[in-house]
């Protein structure tokens, strides 16, 4: 990557008007052979965090140091900034190549000087070069990336469940159905089994990565440090007649009240199946686990099958949390790898203050079977900002609600229902686990 003192200054609108941008005030450069570990230094720094050998280890072994820069104050390295070569699923189950953003951390003395702007802008002229259409983050602190045009596209459920208090619906076994068998197994060695399935359900929630050869270590890191007086991480394995359809990760820890009573809590690292009747096993034997009475799954997506096999959803304490942010970096080339749940034929008015070569109109023509997205003079249906197109663009958040937030305005009457059933996406987005500051799951 080529420092960001080398980048155009003077852009140019759809219209043909010469559109100025604030030149950078730092130097932003990539990392030099040997510089890896003072910018994983200060990438720690920044989040006031440490990590136990293991994290430290896989997290050397997944980095992309050729996609990290870094700004430098003298001799001191001030800011930092990172990128994963993912890709996500989108509607329509199309895998597109995506910018995972990550260590993105300014020192403490250094704040509110523009180095976090000059990073971002820097990282993204640099995406658009690259030719990714696409770029996501979880953030520390929600209001920090909006400003760069990124819009929250994917929300998680968080679950605290009174175990001992609910009862659990499960599906009717069909006559004649083949045995369903559950079967606890060593983490590691079912790797390969977790691994195929999860990659079977990657295509059918927009959000989800692709995981590229070494991500499937990530959801298995299991510091004793990190346990908080758990036992090591344990895995079950749902098959059906004898082939694998699901599986479940999670800890226990057992805590005894003064009278005795055992109060254990299962944290719920990941649970995944590709039958109904697995599914509903697998929460059965999560809830019905000895000597436990609470249930903790922090992230699970928003239309979790869960919240309608349980007799009272108001014992599983449901909290909604922003999680996925997306970029839209290329707006035709990310427009077109979508599919459209309906038919429309609409011009968007596109706001872009940092990416003027989306600014303008666009054409966006597509169904089921894919898009088709050009340049156009003709006059606008809808008119939205990058971010409000970011929020939409997996199909969680509607057109609808950010136009009735102020983000999205109808200059064609019809064109934004129209809009909103065509993006929408049978599956909620969800991120399954993040890529973001320390690799350690949060538990």
């Amino acid at each position: 990557m080529s420092s960001s003192t080398s980048t155009t200054h003077a852009r140019t609108t759809a219209s043909g008007t010469p559109h100025a941008v604030r030149p950078p005030t730092w130097d932003v450069r990539a990392l030099l052979p040997g510089q890896w570990d003072a910018f994983y230094t200060a990438v720690l720094d920044a989040f006031h965090e440490s990590e136990p050998a293991g994290a430290t280890a896989l997290w050397r072994r997944l980095a992309e140091p050729e996609r990290c820069v870094a700004v430098r104050d003298g001799a001191d390295l001030v800011g930092t900034a990172g990128i994963f070569s993912f890709r996500m699923s989108v509607p329509g189950g199309h895998l597109v190549p995506t910018a995972g953003v990550t260590m993105v951390g300014v020192r403490s003395t250094h704040r509110r000087r523009g180095i976090l702007s000059d990073l971002m802008r820097h990282q993204l002229e640099s995406l658009q070069r690259q030719g990714e259409p696409l770029a996501v983050l979880t953030a520390s602190e929600a209001p920090i990336y909006e400003r760069f045009g990124y819009g929250a596209a994917a929300r998680q459920l968080s679950l605290d469940i009174q175990s001992r208090r609910i009862s659990l619906r499960t599906p009717a076994e069909p006559a004649g159905a083949p045995p369903l068998t559950l079967a606890l197994e060593d983490p590691y060695e079912a790797l390969e089994i977790t691994e195929e399935i999860y990659a079977r359900q990657v295509p059918t929630r927009p959000g989800m990565l692709a995981r590229a050869p070494g991500w499937e270590h990530l959801p298995l890191l299991d510091p004793p440090a990190t346990r908080a007086g758990a036992r090591p991480l344990e895995c079950v394995v749902a098959r059906i007649d004898g082939r694998p359809v699901g599986y479940a990760r999670y800890t226990v820890s057992v805590a005894w009240s003064a009278a005795n009573t055992a109060e254990g809590t299962v944290r719920v690292r990941d649970v995944e199946a590709t039958d109904p009747r697995a599914y509903a096993a697998l929460w059965r034997f999560l809830l019905d686990t000895d000597l436990t009475s609470r249930v903790v799954a922090p992230n699970r997506p928003v239309d979790d099958a869960l919240l309608h096999l349980v007799s009272d959803v108001r014992r599983c304490a449901p909290t909604v949390l922003d999680s996925l942010y997306v970029r839209v970096v290329d707006a035709p080339i990310a427009l077109t790898a979508r599919s459209y749940a309906a038919p429309l034929d609409l011009v968007l008015d596109l706001e872009d203050a940092l990416a003027p070569w989306n600014r303008g109109r666009w054409r966006l023509t597509g169904d089921a079977s894919g898009a088709v997205c050009a340049r156009t003079y003709d006059a606008p249906d809808l008119g939205l900002d990058a971010g409000a197109l970011g929020s939409a663009y997996l199909g969680g958040t509607t057109l609808t609600e950010l136009a009735a937030a102020g983000r999205v305005r109808e200059h064609t009457p019809g064109a934004l229902a129209a809009a909103t059933t065509a993006f929408a996406s049978p599956a909620a987005p969800w991120l399954p686990h993040g890529f973001c500051r320390s690799l350690l799951p949060r538990l």
